[in-house]
Order: structure tokens, then sequence, then C-alpha cells
């Protein structure tokens, strides 16, 4: 079938929408709501305007929500459609909060972009909606995010993204007309809500209606106090992600750079995050064999990530007791910055101010977790994402592209392993725990460290690993995306899950597209393939792929720790999760009804 844009004749697929034909055809008609990667069509925003005419004559429609006709005309460059769409751009303006300035998205926002796409240079209605967007509510109530209504133009994106993605379906649409905005289901407030601050929603939100809690004040305050000891570590991932955000390729290794800028802004000490990587490997790996040993119930499920945590605690609280008590590397990093690191360097703890750079949202959340610090204080003081780190570097005037790399010079925290760097990827942290468990079961190595089957962007994987010929084999299991996550918990629950070690990752493709990395307007994790092959690259090319051969850590055990899974280890380097739901036993069919509904 074909159907003529602005006068030009196109073939055209039936069931095929006049944007579908308009972007593959290289054709451009401004829209917002519509979202390619999610798999909804809520013409909500009516930007993408056209004039069409099948034969009844010429109309006014939505490109994103009208399918083609054979021997359609349509029109998408005459005056009368560009008004149109102008006047739709301008009414959303209209309400919507002005103060730019003070926007999580300035200068990288969607809607300013389709302003000068539709060539809006003034606002009509800037006056006469009653400054109804300033009546939307604003709530910081979360740990790690905000959610500013006045920003919201209720494309939709996040509900989707919280639904279709994550299968958590915390969001929902509150109100009508003016009033409407987008509202976190029965809570009262963000915080007390289903939302397990995975962040996925702030990549897809055109504006800055939800966003990270920015946190750069705080961490310039604590460069500025002299009394004060600043901590900077870095997440495996960051390495590959943050260059995006100065104009270098997806998973280039910038971890040099990042150094450099770190000393830049006066920062103290600066360690490196895949060390307590490693440490993880080595407590939760221990943790896994004893319970194999031991004839405990399988599968254990990892605990490095807090969006899986969250989600565990408030959605399936019933699998807790299959999940490691091992804490995640930044839980790991700061029990061991304000301890180890303090007594090997001769620092009061009460003056350390540890500072985590991270791919993720929820990490800020899970800084914030009482049982994760000592005497009364943090393990880690404050975390800041990649897109964070970012603008403290700009308002600091450093350009990672300028910025001469420099190495790790910690003597006691700062060596790694290609082991550690892979846990930015979804199946890196399996993949790292097979490595170092082989070897404590046979005293020596496997003869291939790349597992394929780890690997991969399949939303869950399965394989199985030979431990060695007097060992046997298992199987394991990973999984990123929360909605794949949810059914590997359902199935340990039922007693028939066949696995032994299950990883879970909140975020589709792991840490590498975390709810705090760089973002890509219009886009949902372009760079993904890009971003994970860099982290394979660099632990090809590291001089120990291992993580019980890392020279630091070694150490470390044997003056300070005695053992992995020692007493001293359980105390610093492990902990406990809590039930957070509102009714436990109903938790998961609750959870599948409204899945249901809003499927």
């Amino acid at each position: 079938m074909k159907a003529r844009i602005n006068g030009k004749e196109y073939a055209f697929e039936d069931g095929e929408t006049i944007l579908q034909l308009a972007r593959r055809s290289g054709i451009f008609i401004p829209s917002l709501c519509n979202f390619t990667p999610l798999e909804h069509k809520p013409a909500t925003c009516r930007v993408c305007l056209v004039q069409v005419d099948d034969g009844s004559g010429p109309r006014m429609a939505a490109a994103c929500e009208t399918p083609l006709a054979d021997g359609m005309s349509v029109d998408t460059m005459s005056q009368k459609v560009r008004n149109m769409q102008r006047t739709q751009v301008e009414m959303i303006f209209a309400d919507h909060d002005q103060e730019c300035v003070s926007c999580a998205r300035h200068g990288d926002c969607e809607l300013q972009d389709l302003g000068e796409a539709v060539g809006l240079s003034r606002n009509r209605f800037a006056d006469r909606l009653g400054g109804a967007a300033q009546q939307r509510p604003f709530d910081d109530s979360a740990r790690g995010m905000t959610r500013d209504m006045s920003k919201c133009i209720r494309c939709l994106r996040c509900v989707e993204v919280c639904r279709q993605i994550q299968g958590v379906a915390a969001l929902t649409v509150d109100g009508h007309g003016l009033e409407a905005c987008i509202g976190v289901g029965m809570a009262d407030r963000h915080g007390a809500s289903a939302c397990i601050q995975c962040g996925q929603c702030t990549l897809v939100c055109p504006t800055g209606a939800l966003a990270e809690r920015d946190e750069n004040d705080t961490v310039l305050d604590y460069l500025a106090n002299p009394e004060l000891t600043t901590v900077f570590s870095f997440a495996p991932s960051v390495r590959v992600l943050l260059g995006e955000e100065f104009g270098f390729a997806p998973g280039v290794n910038v971890e040099g750079k990042i150094i450099g800028a770190l000393r830049k802004i006066g920062a103290d000490i600066i360690i490196d995050t895949d060390f307590a990587a490693d440490v993880v490997i080595m407590e939760e790996g221990t943790e896994l064999l004893e319970k194999i040993k031991n004839g405990a119930r399988l599968p254990m499920f990892t605990s490095c990530c807090p969006g899986w945590i969250n989600y565990a605690e408030k959605h399936c609280p019933e699998i807790l007791p299959h999940v490691s008590t091992t804490r995640s590397p930044q839980g790991v990093l700061g029990a061991l910055a304000k301890t180890y690191l303090a007594e090997k360097m001769e620092l009061d703890p009460a003056n350390i101010r540890t500072i985590s750079i991270m791919p993720c949202i929820a990490k800020k959340d899970e800084a914030d977790r009482e049982q994760l610090g000592q005497n009364g204080r943090p393990d880690v003081d404050v975390v800041i994402t990649v897109r964070e780190f970012a603008r403290l570097l700009r308002r600091a005037g450093v350009d990672l592209a300028t910025v001469e790399p420099e190495p790790f010079d910690n003597p006691f925290m700062s060596a790694s392993t290609g082991a550690a760097v892979i846990f930015g990827s979804t199946g890196g942290v399996m993949e790292a725990a097979v490595r170092t468990v082989y070897n404590v079961l046979n005293g020596t190595e496997m003869g291939s460290i790349e597992i394929a089957p780890l690997r991969g962007m399949k939303g869950v994987r399965e394989a199985e690993i030979d431990l060695g010929p007097a060992n046997g084999t298992i199987k394991v299991a990973i999984c990123h995306g929360l909605r794949n996550a949810r059914a590997l918990a359902e199935q340990a629950l039922a007693g028939a899950s066949p696995y032994a070690f299950i990883e879970v990752m909140a975020c589709p493709g792991g840490c590498v597209d975390g709810g705090g990395t760089t973002r890509q307007k219009g886009k949902y994790h372009p760079n993904a393939a890009t971003r994970q092959q860099g982290l394979y690259n660099l632990d090809r090319n590291m001089p120990r792929r291992q993580s019980h051969k890392n020279p630091q850590l070694l150490k470390m055990y044997e003056e300070y720790l005695g053992s992995p899974n020692s007493h001293l280890a359980h105390e610093l380097l492990h902990t406990f999760f809590r039930d957070r739901s509102e009714a436990p036993s109903q938790t998961i069919e609750n959870n599948r009804r409204r899945l249901t509904l809003t499927d």
C-alpha cells in the first residue's frame, strides 16, 4: 500500500501509523509522548498533529495514533500544521513550571528542544492558567529521588517504564484536567510508596518532573571543610559511563581521568569500589559454598543491587531468607573506609566523609539504611550519580576531556581485578563468583574464565557450571529487570527452582544502564551493549582477573579480617533486610493483580 507525505509517495505496511512511516522515511514530525522503546501510544501531548486526507476531506490528526490507509495524503509542513503544532507546545509550556534554571534537566530538556523545533518564541497562554502547575505537588520524601509535578507534562513514559520494564507499577495518574499528574499509588508520599527507586523513570522523563536528588552542595561542603578527610570512590561501571557526558564515545575507559578530576576538585583519598567488589566475591562465594555444604535451602540470590533489595523488601518479602547477607560493594567499601583504612592511615573515623559515585539512584537509599553504619555514623555519607558528578565537575570548571589521567595511589584499597570490573554488567557478578568458587573448591583455576552463557542482554539467562571433577555441576541464573526477577522469585518460593545461585540486577543491562547514568533525549538505553563490551574489554586486559588474586585484599584478610565470613567480616561486611510490605502473605498476589489490571 502507498500513501503520500508532503506530496511524495511512500510504501507502508498494514497497521503502520503516520508517525512510524515518517520516522522510517526520515521525515521529521515533532512528538513527545510517543516513545519508541515502550510499547504504548498514549497520544496525550498532541504535538505530532498533521493534516490528513483519506478521501473524506482534510482533517487534523495525531500522527502517532492514526493508521495509514491506501491512497492517504498527509501534510506535515503547511503553515496551518505548523501553527497547530506550535499552539500545542505553547499550551504545554503554559501548564509547566517556567523556572528552567532550577530544573535537573536544564540544558538537556526535551521540552525545550520541542519549543525550538516548532519555532516557539513567545507564549500567549503563560498567564492564563492561574498558576495551575505550581499547585501540583513537590515530593522529596524519597531518599534518592524528587517528584516535582509542576514540571510534569503527562506524557506517561514513567508510568509505562515502571509497569512494562520493571513490573513494579508504583506510578499512577492522579487527578483530572489541569490537576492531573503522576502519583505514587495509594501512598501519601513517595518515600512510603511501592517505588523501589531504581530510577528508570528518570531516564525516560523528558523534563525534570522525576529526577535524582542532587547532593552536590553537600559534597562541596565536605571539600571546603579543612577538618574533614574526604574519601571518594567510584563504581566499576562509572569508568565506561562518565565519558559520554564530556563527548567521549560510549564504553571508553576514563578511569585515569576520573582520578585526575577528583584530585583537581580537592579529594583527599581516592579508592576504587572495584576493590570492594573483589571483597564481595570472597564473602558471597564463601556464603554460597557454606549453604551448599550445610544443605541450606537454595537458591541464594545476590544482594549487591539496592533496587532489587528494595523490591524484595516491599514486593516479595518471603524471598528475603534466600538473599545473600553480604553487603553491596558500596556498603563494604564504606565500612572498611571507616575502620580498616582509618586504622592504616591513622585517621579519626569521625572526621572521614565517604562519597560514592554511582550509576544508581537506589544507592542513595541504600546509604541511608540504619544497619549500614557504626556508632551512629553512616558508612557512606553521600552518594552522587554519574549525572550529578558530571554537573559537579562543570560547577568546578573541570572538563574531563582536558584532564590528564592519573593512577590510583592508595596502598591499601585500590588494587582490583577483572572480576570486579565486570560487576557493572548483567551477569558480571555471577561470572566473577564462579571464577573464585571454582578455585576455592579445586585449588586451581578454571580452564576458561570467560563464561559465554553468562553474558549477553537476554532478560533471563541460565548456565550449568562445572565445579570440577569432585564437585559436579550446579545450575545458575541471571536476570535483569525486576519483572524477570519476580518470576524467578515466585519459582523459588514454590520450591520449583532448579538453580543454586541467582544474580539479580534491577536495571536492564545492569549497572551500565542504571537510573543515575547518562541519559539520551528520546532514547532508552541506546548504548547498553557498547558499555557492556567496554567492561569486558577492561577485564580481558587486566593483569589479574580473579578476585582471590587481589594482593591488597589478601593482605587485608591476613592482617585484619582473618578470613572470609569470619566474625569480624560478618560484623563489618554483612547486613540484614526487613519486610517493608503492608501485607506480606498477599504481596506477590496483590502485585500480580495490579500488573494484570494495568497490562
